[in-house]
């Protein structure tokens, strides 16, 4: 299990540490790379949102980008914060020059910025920046950025004028650093991990690690690289060739919605499907053969790669009716809706508050969780209520007669008697994560921000269920009894790990 969800910007710290900023776990850590002990700085629920990068300043000062706020935090040496901006739209990549502070936008037609701690508006030294992130400045004095969407790094004077082309052709650059000795490091942010490093000759060469969605990096003293990626967290050393050393484990970001085929389990994980090196926003996730159907945070509804619906908002979870339809849990429009073969989108049932998950009994009766505090069958296209008073509802699967649901507001997965309405508790105690930071669904300028999370829940062939829990997939094997007793059931981790 890693103890981040997902990774991205790094920076060294004065006391010599690595400091991380976690931008979907809401938080910022420190790291003490010779031991791999993280230590929690910035905790969840703090002044900052989503932190996606960090610089420190001459006075010790860090200097931390809000991405989906849209603000400009400065932490100061006893740990007070004060709001550097909230003038900047999307900021995500910045860097600190002496006394002096940068910021760029991550969004087409963005900008790069100089911002005053001390007062004043922010100058712009740059604009049409399609899609900014990490920069630095570079040792000739300029400050060096990437353009995410035209695969480019340009350059520019930190006292204006116009941007210079440094690096073209270059698969969705999302940091650049330069190494003690001048090499620029340019990070790629897809699936084979890629960093192109060019002498101060002009001479180019990419190197590929591995590393799934790399984010960020950082040179300590001794000209060793440290990465930080967004997908699939972790903190790794990468060699001058390629090769790494994991330092942090890597680990799932969230994960979301689960389905089980072929003794297979799938995880939805936000950025992709968990164990694919192929990026793809996914949220909820149903088996259909050797077919996979997801939702995403971006609204829409895809089988494999193909786009099925979009414009929903926040569609959650998602099932196969039995003629062949894909049954989705709108969350933000508070409806059920089906897509038929012919892509038609359909309202199955409305009305609800936040529908989160869907799922069918062996007649064909579909049932829908509400995270407000109920359990529904839809009749004739009404919910009539099966379980009312529980605690955010979330993840349903059908196990033989019984309705599982994962009640997430007090840890623990409850059985639903499909012939006798008993409730009973399946297994307590699980390791969720909290319902405060599920609840961050931000949206800021068309650009969704931190997922709107939500335990997922499968059942395999022998009856197995498998719950998306704090950054694992649990494993709970066992029954317990009913509802009205005590009960203190096993559940056991499965599943740590972003990787097959």
């Amino acid at each position: 299990m890693s103890s981040f969800h997902g990774t991205n910007g790094i920076a060294f710290g004065p006391d010599g540490r690595l400091y991380v900023a976690d931008f979907l776990g809401g938080c910022i850590s420190a790291v003490d790379l010779p031991t791999a002990e993280v230590e929690m700085i910035v905790p969840a629920g703090d002044v900052v949102q989503s932190p996606d990068d960090l610089a420190f300043g001459a006075d010790g000062s860090m200097y931390i980008t809000d991405l989906v706020p849209g603000r400009v935090w400065r932490r100061d040496p006893r740990g007070e914060f004060t709001l550097v901006t909230d003038e900047v739209k999307v900021p995500n990549g910045i860097a600190c020059a002496g006394n002096r502070l940068f910021v760029n936008e991550m969004r087409p037609g963005g900008r790069v910025l100089e911002l005053f701690p001390g007062g004043g508006a922010p100058v712009v030294l740059a604009g049409d920046l399609p899609m900014g992130n990490a920069m630095q400045l570079g040792p000739d004095g300029y400050l060096y950025y990437p353009r995410m969407l035209s695969g480019e790094v340009h350059r520019i004077s930190p006292e204006g004028g116009t941007p210079e082309l440094v690096a073209e052709d270059v698969q969705i650059p999302v940091a650049v650093r330069f190494d003690r000795a001048g090499v620029l490091l340019i990070l790629s942010a897809g699936a084979d991990g890629d960093i192109t490093r060019i002498s101060p000759d002009g001479s180019r060469q990419t190197v590929t690690t591995g590393l799934f969605g790399l984010d960020n990096a950082a040179v300590d003293e001794d000209n060793r690289v440290y990465v930080s990626s967004f997908a699939s967290g972790g903190i790794a050393e990468v060699h001058p060739d390629g090769r790494i050393r994991q330092i942090v484990p890597q680990g799932l970001v969230g994960p979301y919605g689960l389905a089980v085929s072929g003794g297979t389990v799938h995880v939805a994980d936000h950025y992709r499907v968990a164990g694919e090196r192929t990026m793809r926003s996914t949220h909820g996730i149903v088996a259909d053969g050797d077919e996979l159907h997801t939702t995403s945070q971006y609204g829409e509804v895809r089988t494999g790669k193909k786009v099925r619906a979009k414009g929903l908002s926040c569609p959650l979870g998602i099932a196969v009716r039995a003629d062949g339809a894909l049954v989705v849990a709108e969350t933000g429009a508070g409806r059920v809706v089906a897509v038929d073969a012919g892509d038609t989108i359909t309202v199955v049932a409305n009305g609800f508050s936040e529908p989160v998950d869907v799922a069918f009994d062996a007649d064909g009766r579909c049932y829908v969780s509400d995270e407000q505090g109920a359990v529904y069958r839809i009749d004739d296209g009404r919910p009539v209520p099966i379980a009312e008073g529980l605690a955010a509802p979330q993840g349903l699967t059908v196990r033989g007669d019984e309705l599982v649901v994962v009640e997430a507001g007090r840890r623990r997965l409850l059985a639903i008697s499909l012939v006798t309405g008993e409730i009973r508790t399946e297994a307590g105690e699980l390791d969720l994560r909290p319902l405060e930071t599920q609840r961050r669904a931000l949206f800021t300028h068309g650009m969704p921000g931190c997922p709107r999370g939500f335990a997922g829940l499968t059942v395999a062939p022998d009856g197995t269920l498998h719950v998306s829990g704090d950054g694992v997939v649990l494993e709970v094997s066992v029954a317990g009894d009913h509802l009205d007793h005590d009960d203190d059931p096993t559940d056991q981790q499965v599943d740590d790990s972003a990787e097959d």
